[in-house]
């Protein structure tokens, strides 16, 4: 059972309350739901796992299980070492102890501190590697895996000489644990860029002109605008700027040649997409970044990086350039297991950030340089073992444990100034002279949720970084940056930062909107690129499918020989879905179904909007299980099928295809629409969309 709780500062009858609660536990019935655990996500969210014992298994019974955390005297760090099991994963291969090798930590002494170069990175042999993407059924073998195994977690990154199946490092060493499984909780991959309020903030500070981000802001709603109506646009700003299971539909349907103008559910989801970059634009200017990628880091284990320098090859986000940019020569490298893959090498002056950054020396101008040794690691940021160092430790305090950084070769955005790195000391942890028990663990989740003042600290560094002549050099935005890096630390060290009321802003910049608050005009770059996406935010309202409609867009092309024989069962199927469509909707409070089916939910009801990360990946999620469920009715009910399937596909499952579209698409099937708050939905023959779009393809020849 998961159970989520609200809690406002300084409550203490609240705080006691939660802590009854989780002591005595959740009566449902005949059961008794008792505090299991949480993950790091889990903790931000306010959120819990409880359990109900069985005859065989307890909570306690299930955190004996996994691991030993008796030498953790740390409440904060034990419960997320506990936590390290909830962490959403992906089950790959078991690996015998005897196929891992543990090798040495890199690390230096230097006049500010002694540093771990290799924190949180191991290897993992290239046939290995292999072997783990197929089992995950990923279509590339990944550079880098974020994995968990036994109590060891952290990054490893593809070796090809590696002769062991692991070679992790003691800084990976979390626990001891006899578990063998090797899950996988991400990997690297293409991942587009955006710039942020943070990031802004500090390149502004440190030199770069306003009318560079505002220029930049401009071609991300000109080609916003433009893709609504050119189908060219449409496909490389949907494959550039957000690489999701919803915009490969866009893709394919782009691809297999339906038009943004002439069909009505492509249409209504690029709308939806357009109003989702605009919203993010508005609320939290993220602007598109094509010369640039959001890369997970590793270390060069060959040494052949200096201090100062960084290997960066990636894979192109688009098919084609024409649209977007990013300013790199694409060629064959010679990748893992010696398969060549189309990538590009950055050269020359990049930057580097890791977020949250709000200190002028978290922005760190480095040199990309082309290290054949290192062509292997694609999509992917290298960082060298030399120097005083180690530049992710310079980045906010990061590390190499599956972090991501924002990697920019735009010369645009090189800062003419360059600030040296805020040395980020952790506060010192709080030890207990007796091991961690459950009470000490549930103490320590309701004081988290009263002194969690990261997003309070980090608005106050946005207000006063924006009011200031001196932006984030201002000696308010300075040591807000080291509170921030307390705050940051809190779910690892359990000290909390506590905000003084002189950091506490008592008026607000209007791009912050804050109705409730006393505010300002801002005249700085945030402001001013506010007001300007504002003004281009209009609501395009697309009205509901209707029968006219349905007369000038129904497509003859997509009338596959044979599919009259499945109308009333197509109709009936439609129903079906529709049904559970509009359930998920209500469920939700989505107010359209291009949101819902896209993911880009523009607008969430005020208890789904404070979780509203959760929120949608819960979304996503029902959403896709509504989706298989679908394409098993193409094919025979009750198998299972994959949405990546790439066996042939029969002739019964094209006319069933040409079916569901003719009884979603076809006048005769689109009447007054019911219900009326959602209009006629489009969506149920696009869960086949592979199968429109072969029959599209074959009618264009």
């Amino acid at each position: 059972m998961h159970k989520a709780f609200g809690l406002q500062s300084e409550n203490a009858d609240m705080y006691n309350r939660i802590v009854s609660v989780l002591s005595d536990g959740i009566t449902i019935g005949n059961k008794v739901f008792e505090f299991l655990a949480f993950s790091s996500s889990q903790l931000r969210d306010n959120s819990v796992w409880m359990f109900s014992a069985t005859d065989t298994v307890t909570a306690d019974g299930i955190r004996n299980w996994m691991g030993d955390f008796l030498g953790i005297r740390n409440v904060a760090k034990c419960a997320a070492r506990m936590g390290q099991s909830f962490s959403s994963s992906t089950k790959s291969l078991d690996v015998p102890l005897s196929e891992i090798e543990e090798i040495p930590d890199i690390s230096t002494e230097s006049l500010t501190g002694r540093y771990c170069f290799s924190d949180g990175i191991g290897k993992i042999s290239a046939s290995f590697a292999t072997k783990v993407a197929k089992q995950c059924k990923l279509k590339v073998v990944p550079s880098l895996y974020q994995i968990r195994y036994g109590g060891f977690k952290g990054v490893v990154a593809v070796h090809p000489t590696s002769i062991y199946k692991l070679s992790l490092r003691p800084s990976m060493k979390k626990f001891p644990s006899q578990q063998i499984s090797l899950d996988i909780l991400k990997h690297s991959q293409i991942v587009p860029s955006y710039l942020n309020r943070e990031i802004i903030t500090l390149l502004s500070t440190l030199g770069v002109k306003d009318t560079i981000f505002e220029r930049m802001q401009e071609k991300v709603v000109e080609q916003l605008d433009t893709m609504l109506t050119d189908a060219v646009v449409a496909l490389e700003v949907v494959q550039s700027f957000n690489r999701s299971v919803t915009n490969q539909i866009m893709e394919e349907m782009l691809l297999g040649g339906f038009h943004p103008i002439s069909e009505p559910f492509l249409r209504r989801m690029l709308y939806t997409f357009r109003a989702s970059q605009l919203m993010d634009l508005r609320k939290k200017a993220r602007i598109f970044v094509p010369k640039g990628r959001l890369l997970m880091g590793c270390l060069d284990e060959t040494r052949t990086l200096d201090y100062g320098e960084v290997f960066v090859c990636v894979s192109p986000i688009a098919e084609t350039h024409s649209v977007v940019e990013d300013g790199l020569s694409y060629s064959r490298v010679k990748g893992i297991n010696n398969i060549h893959r189309i990538a590009g090498v950055v050269k020359g002056k990049v930057i580097v950030a890791k977020n949250p950054c709000v200190h002028p020396g978290d922005i760190r101008v480095l040199t990309a340089v082309n290290v054949p040794a290192l062509h292997h690691l694609i999509d992917c940021v290298v960082f060298p073992q030399k120097g005083c160092r180690p530049h992710p430790n310079e980045c906010s305090g990061s590390d190499l444990d599956g972090d991501e950084y924002f990697v920019s070769w735009d010369p645009k955005l090189i800062p003419p100034e360059v600030n040296e790195p805020q040395n980020y000391e952790p506060a010192p942890e709080q030890r207990l002279d007796r091991p961690v028990n459950t009470q000490d663990i549930i103490r320590y989740f309701a004081d988290f949720m009263q002194n969690n003042t990261l997003g309070l600290i980090s608005n106050a560094h946005v207000v006063f970084a924006d009011s200031s002549y001196f932006m984030a050099r201002d000696p308010k935005c300075l040591e807000l940056a080291k509170l921030c890096s307390i705050a940051v630390d809190f779910p690892k060290t359990g000290v909390p930062a506590k905000l003084p009321a002189e950091l506490r802003p008592t008026t607000y910049p209007d791009f912050m909107e804050k109705t409730d608050k006393d505010s300002y005009v801002s005249t700085k770059v945030l402001g001013k690129l506010y007001r300007a996406v504002v003004r281009a935010d209009k609501d395009q309202l697309i009205s509901s499918f209707t029968r006219q409609e349905a007369i000038k867009y129904y497509d003859e092309q997509l009338e596959f020989y044979g599919f009259k024989d499945y109308l009333d069962e197509a109709e009936a199927l439609r129903n079906c879905y529709n049904e559970k469509l509009l359930e998920l909707m209500y469920q939700y409070d989505v107010k359209s179904e291009s949101e819902i089916v896209t993911g880009y939910i523009l607008s969430l009801s005020k208890w789904f909007r404070r979780r509203s990360g959760e929120t949608k990946q819960r979304i996503m999620i029902a959403m896709g299980s509504l989706r298989k469920e679908a394409r098993r009715w193409l094919k025979n009910e009750g198998d299972d099928v994959d949405e990546d399937d790439c066996s042939a596909v029969t002739h019964q499952e094209l006319e069933k295809a040409s079916a569901w579209y003719h009884v979603t698409y076809h006048p005769d099937y689109v009447s007054d629409p019911l219900p009326k708050k959602y209009g006629h939905l489009l969506s149920f023959p696009w869960v086949v969309y592979d199968k429109l779009v072969l029959i599209k393809k074959s009618s264009c020849r």
